[in-house]
């Protein structure tokens, strides 16, 4: 028999209709052409690696957030100093009420990470910020009308319950890109950025404030941006972690290997920055700080663009290496020479190894923290960072008050010193499986 004839291919017709109800009648609607649909899908993915992690969905709206409720962070301290100087004349007294502040986050702040974990972001960081703000409040309401001083203590021990914002936004980012340590390395290069920058900022703003408007205005300010920045990033419930209810696995990230000597290192690394910011504001004014910060956060996001490395654990040494070395530029120049311009230099490439520092020594506490515990481990790294900077501080000003502002300068050189040393010594129990990703 003969073959039949091979059926001819289909006419190349419009694409069929989408049939949809609307108004309780049928209608149809134009369905997008394949070629147009592939051409949305294959649109160029940017080079910058920024760009390209800004363009994960969802970042954008909870990075604006975050950095609206960040900038307070570089504020309330230095508007309560302000303020409570101003009101009852006693700096004693303003730096007594906020190293009260920053013990009682010392102590709080873990637990609020933990219920952060536990919980969910939304959940916890919302109600906590609520109760920091109105800590905040109270403060100034008792400024203003003479409360007792000890009202004050109370009043900004309160506000320790401020969720750790930055944080929060490294573990969305660590859920986002899991499995990609390229994303990763560039999303802790972002985030430090953002930290250096916040605090460049935030005591300028708060400063203005105060001596523009009102001494109050700079707390309400901060408050009220540390409350709107919450409430958006709360919002964005797309990009938030899973909550991870405890059970009896839970392990707690001190008790992984080589946590411990980790947040040793962030104690020595918190003591550079207090011994530097006391001992500069002593020498030369506070406004010389903000190279040091400028030039962090420069390497900061140059440092982002490199490739990750494979070795985390011999990276931090390298850095902390050349933070020791470079720290010890200030204390030569304030030895050799009084000129100004060459110690703002010496600051400015002092800071640039702060920055890549302190993002590896994070990558490695997200490696090395235990699942579920991310937000908890993160503000464990946080909270001694902020140790660290009060004993610095103390170091500092008693080296300048016994020997001079030259020789205060010895303080943040030895204390990278020392980070270099427990990094050296404790290299050996952080895990290999966190050091040779990448």
């Amino acid at each position: 028999m003969p073959k039949s004839p091979a059926p001819a291919p289909p006419a190349r017709t419009p694409s069929a209709p989408l049939l949809t109800v609307a108004g309780g009648q049928l209608v149809a609607a134009p369905r997008p052409s394949p070629e147009k649909a592939v051409r949305v899908r294959d649109r160029p993915t940017p080079r910058n690696p920024y760009l390209r992690l800004l363009a994960t969905p969802g970042a954008r709206a909870f990075t604006a957030g975050n950095l609206i409720a960040r900038l307070p962070m570089g504020m309330l301290s230095v508007s309560a100093v302000i303020m409570i100087a101003g009101s009852r004349g006693s700096y004693a007294l303003a730096g007594a009420v906020t190293a009260t502040g920053l013990a009682a986050t010392a102590v709080v702040a873990p637990f609020t990470a933990r219920l952060v974990d536990r919980h969910g972001q939304a959940r916890i960081a919302v109600p906590a910020t609520a109760l920091a703000v109105l800590g905040s409040l109270a403060l100034v309401l008792c400024v203003r009308y003479g409360a007792p001083a000890w009202t004050l203590f109370v009043a900004y021990a309160a506000t320790a319950t401020t969720p750790n914002t930055g944080g929060m936004s490294r573990a969305r980012w660590a859920h986002l890109h899991r499995g990609d340590p390229a994303a990763l390395h560039t999303a802790n290069s972002f985030e430090q950025a953002a930290d250096e920058l916040c605090f460049m900022l935030g005591p300028v703003l708060a400063a203005t404030l105060c001596g523009a408007l009102f001494p109050e205005a700079g707390t309400l300010v901060g408050a009220f941006l540390l409350m709107t920045g919450v409430l958006i990033f709360a919002a964005q419930r797309a990009t938030e972690p899973p909550p991870n209810p405890r059970t009896r696995k839970t392990t707690s990230p001190l008790r992984t290997p080589g946590m411990p000597a980790l947040l040793a290192v962030f104690l020595a690394t918190g003591a550079v920055f207090g011994a530097l910011e006391v001992v500069s504001i002593a020498h030369a004014g506070g406004a010389i700080l903000a190279l040091q910060a400028a030039g962090s956060c420069a390497a900061g996001l140059l440092y982002g663009s490199l490739r990750p490395a494979r070795n985390v654990r011999r990276r931090l040494l390298l850095c902390l290496a050349a933070m020791t070395a470079l720290m010890s530029l200030p204390l030569l120049a304030a030895a050799s020479t009084a000129s100004l311009p060459v110690l703002a230099l010496c600051l400015l490439l002092a800071g640039a190894a702060t920055a890549p520092t302190m993002v590896t020594g994070m990558t490695l506490v997200q490696r090395s923290t235990p699942p579920g515990r991310l937000n908890e481990g993160m503000t464990l790294s946080v909270t001694a960072l902020l140790g660290g900077v009060a004993a610095g501080a103390a170091t500092g000003g008693w080296l300048v008050e016994h020997a001079g502002t030259v020789s205060g300068y010895a303080a943040p050189t030895g204390a990278a010193a020392l980070a270099l040393v427990i990094a050296a010594a404790g290299a050996h129990g952080w895990r290999r499986r966190d050091t040779d990703r990448g």
